[in-house]
């Protein structure tokens, strides 16, 4: 995987997890009370799905990249003389 396209999957998970947070400040940490403690932590990960699923895609696609180049270098070795 390209690195420049790497880099900017990975911002993009950072940017909606921060975004993630700053929803949930927004709109339920004024009014804070027991209700919204309680019910704090599912929130958030509700909040946080996006930027789960964009790491998740970021990680599998670095993953398969990384086997490509793996099974590019050992094809490369096979082929050489010793």
């Amino acid at each position: 995987m390209n690195k420049v396209v790497s880099g900017i999957w990975l911002t993009v998970s950072i940017l909606l997890s921060l975004g993630g947070i700053a929803g949930f400040i927004l709109l339920f940490g004024r009014d804070m009370n027991v209700f919204w403690m309680i019910l704090a932590p599912i929130i958030l990960a509700v909040y946080q799905i996006p930027a789960v699923a964009v790491f998740y895609f970021w990680k599998r696609r670095k993953r398969r990249s990384q086997a490509g180049q793996e099974e590019k270098r050992t094809e490369e070795k096979e082929g050489e003389p010793e």
